[in-house]
């Protein structure tokens, strides 16, 4: 009977912290699990199918909240990603914490998504973002830059401060959200390693790159948008600015300061909606480079340059402009999605590369089975004109041929895929 005691208190005792550290603070567990069957064909080699999740859709993390009165909460998230398909769980995703209020909006501290990817056009816009027929990255039509400031998959920016505002009240719907990067520690390795070309370097499972750092600082985007009804149809209008500033290395290497312009909106009336953006880029550093999610060559067992390509990159310190356009039908519990776009790779830049352009278009479907889950699946097609070889985008002979998340462009390719996905 004493040792049953022992042990009770025993157990109480380690308890009572967890319980006196949870009081007043709410903590919600959430997350995602999806897996595709995905069949890829290169107009070069064999098809190539797989069970996998490379777009990096699957995660799980904790959402914790404070009440901290006057109408001001705490919070806090901490997230990490996973590959269904071959096990893998190492890929950090958003980790930060801040406060918010009703009034003035959120301001987050630490590892965030820029508001390019989730705020103002990006992945708000793209029904199959996070899937084999992502618009970003391998799609074609948006960037999936490494750094974190476009919209690729798996893209966060560390060592950041981000503001969301509350909807101004006297201008309806006009909201606003601020990356700035501060960066001021020339320590700063976006990669988390030692190595002395990462200044530069797009980085690898969840690793970003090209930001802050070896006076490279002082990164930071902007963007706004305004949602409005209008004789019963919804208008959403945005645009934002990016800036990833060159550091000492990637000044050495030829490369200047990048900016991104962006402009896009969304029609939604009754089961119709039509949405596009248009990004002008200049001098392009992170634009160049692609997340392996957005390359779809996140699987660690994925050889090299079997499946995956990176459409969306402008040439080393080129220019550019990329657009994309989606069309949505829903009808009951399935919407039916046809949407492409365009990069356009101006000729020029660090390595003096041709002018190249990636053209995609998509077909398919997403079924809801319940609030959480759903089916989906379809067809996309990418021609490359003029594609570039990996020589091209390869700085000084520092980046690897085998790493697809380098390489610019790659031969025509068909996808085929069906997946489902859970939300919890």
């Amino acid at each position: 009977m004493k040792k049953k005691l022992i042990a009770l208190a025993v157990a109480g005792s380690l308890a009572a912290p967890v319980v006196a550290s949870a009081q007043g603070t709410n903590v919600t567990i959430f997350g995602r699990v999806q897996a595709e069957y995905s069949l890829v064909d290169f107009a070069s080699q064999p098809s190539q199918g797989a069970l996998q999740d490379n777009s990096r859709s699957s995660r799980w993390g904790l959402h914790i909240t404070e009440d901290l009165g006057m109408g001001l909460k705490a919070n806090a998230r901490l997230e990490m990603g996973l590959n269904a398909g071959s096990g893998s769980a190492t890929t950090p995703r958003e980790q930060w914490v801040g406060l918010s209020s009703g009034q003035w909006g959120d301001i987050k501290f630490g590892r965030v998504q820029s508001p390019f990817k989730d705020f103002a056009g990006g992945m708000t816009i793209d029904p199959f973002a996070y899937t084999t027929l992502q618009a970003n990255g391998a799609g074609g039509t948006m960037s999936g830059a490494a750094n974190g400031l476009g919209s690729g998959a798996n893209s966060f920016v560390n060592s950041a401060i981000r503001f969301d505002s509350a909807v101004i009240g006297d201008l309806q719907g006009f909201s606003f959200a601020a990356l700035f990067m501060p960066g001021d520690a020339n320590t700063l390795n976006p990669l988390q390693e030692g190595s002395v070309v990462s200044g530069f370097l797009p980085g690898g499972l969840g690793s970003n790159g090209n930001t802050g750092g070896r006076n490279g600082e002082f990164d930071g985007q902007a963007a706004a948008k305004y949602s409005f009804d209008y004789m019963g149809m919804g208008f959403d209008v945005f645009g934002g600015y990016s800036r990833d500033n060159a550091n000492n290395i990637q000044r050495a290497a030829g490369l200047r300061t990048e900016e991104v312009w962006r402009v896009g909106g969304a029609l939604n009336v009754q089961n119709f909606k039509l949405a596009g953006q248009y990004e002008d880029i200049n001098n392009a550093i992170g634009a160049a480079t692609c997340t392996t999610a957005a390359s779809l060559t996140a699987n660690p067992l994925d050889t090299g340059l079997v499946s995956g390509q990176c459409n969306s990159a402008m040439n080393w310190g080129g220019d550019g402009n990329m657009w994309h356009a989606s069309a949505q039908y829903r009808m009951g519990n399935t919407t039916l999605v046809a949407q492409g776009g365009m990069t356009n790779a101006h000729a020029g830049g660090v390595n003096a590369a041709a002018r190249r352009n990636v053209d995609s278009f998509t077909v398919g479907a997403i079924h809801n089975l319940s609030k959480r889950t759903s089916l989906f699946g379809g067809y996309q097609k990418v021609y490359v004109t003029n594609p570039n070889g990996a020589d091209v985008n390869d700085l000084g002979g520092t980046v690897s041929y085998a790493a697809p998340n380098y390489v610019a462009s790659g031969a025509n390719r068909s996808t085929y895929t069906i997946g489902v996905r859970h939300n919890f």
